[in-house]
């Protein structure tokens, strides 16, 4: 008989490509990951992987079984769901996820406040710019920039995000407005600067690129050059000040999201209009109107 646990370590296996990677991902050594394969194998009778150099490839019966622990997985997530959607106490655990820089200038105090108001919820926060994946509860409510949420997701969109260009006091000082190149800071992953920058200040010149908003802010403080950025990120940082002459851009807007199976449940609804409500109050700052 075929142990149906043991397909959680085929999907994993399939999913890293080999024993180590799916290990880590279950919290397991890999010999139990080769141990459980082969139980997996012996009672379906077939060989579900071609062991390689290159690591576990699935044999045409491995990938048969890999769609059925997805639909297994998926089917077990969505219980879990509607099982949490029948809660009607404010108590018990909460995933929250957001982006690490709006945890650090702005969610922190919101969260502080939340756990006080709520001490009955187990709030745990997830600092990362990663997309989690709430259909599979790995955040049961995600604060996100965003031009359009998933069809699977439902929320609350609060306001547009508004940046600005800024660099350091010393550079700002030495800048002439626009009669000397301007030193720039620039992202690896953006083309340039956005056009109507570029437009009033065609004299930029590239002194670094960067993959990070955090390196940005670190090469806009030490001097290196001027760099855009949201504005609650420039007009919060005390090293940090707008270039003059400059005008605001758009960037995605920020949305406060969770499962549709999950918003009625309360400690869900607790935080989200909680946290909508502090974060509306800061509207003026997302949108450039604060510096």
């Amino acid at each position: 008989m075929l142990n149906w646990d043991d397909l959680k370590f085929v999907l994993e296996t399939a999913r890293h490509g080999g024993t180590s990677g799916a290990a880590r991902a279950l919290g397991v050594n890999h010999a139990t990951v080769a141990r459980r394969i082969t139980s997996a194998e012996e009672a379906l009778g077939t060989r579900l992987f071609d062991r390689l150099a290159s690591g576990y490839v699935p044999t045409e019966a491995g990938l048969e079984a890999v769609r059925t622990a997805e639909a297994m997985s998926d089917l077990e997530r969505g219980l879990d769901r509607q099982i949490a959607a029948r809660d009607t106490t404010i108590s018990g655990p909460l995933k929250v996820t957001a982006s690490e820089l709006i945890i650090e200038r702005v969610l922190a105090p919101i969260v502080a406040e939340f756990v006080t108001a709520y001490p009955e919820i187990e709030l745990s926060l997830t600092a990362t710019n990663d997309t989690l994946n709430l259909a599979r509860r790995e955040a049961d409510v995600a604060i996100r920039f965003a031009k359009s949420p998933p069809d699977t997701l439902v929320g609350r969109r609060l306001f547009e995000l508004r940046g600005a260009v800024y660099a350091n006091h010393d550079l700002v000082d030495r800048d002439q407005g626009g009669t000397t190149p301007l030193d720039w800071v620039r992202f690896a992953h953006w083309p340039g600067p956005p056009a109507e920058i570029k437009a009033m200040r065609p004299n930029l010149n590239t002194r670094l690129t960067v993959d990070d908003m955090s390196a940005a802010i670190g090469a806009a403080r030490a001097g290196i050059g001027a760099t855009r950025m949201a504005c609650f990120l420039g007009d919060t940082d005390p090293q940090l000040a707008r270039v003059p002459g400059l005008p605001l851009f758009t960037q995605a807007p920020l949305w406060i999201l969770t499962h549709a199976d999950l918003r009625r449940v309360p400690r869900v609804r607790a935080f989200s209009e909680f946290a909508a409500a502090r974060l509306k109050a800061l509207q003026p700052l997302f949108e450039g109107k604060s510096p």
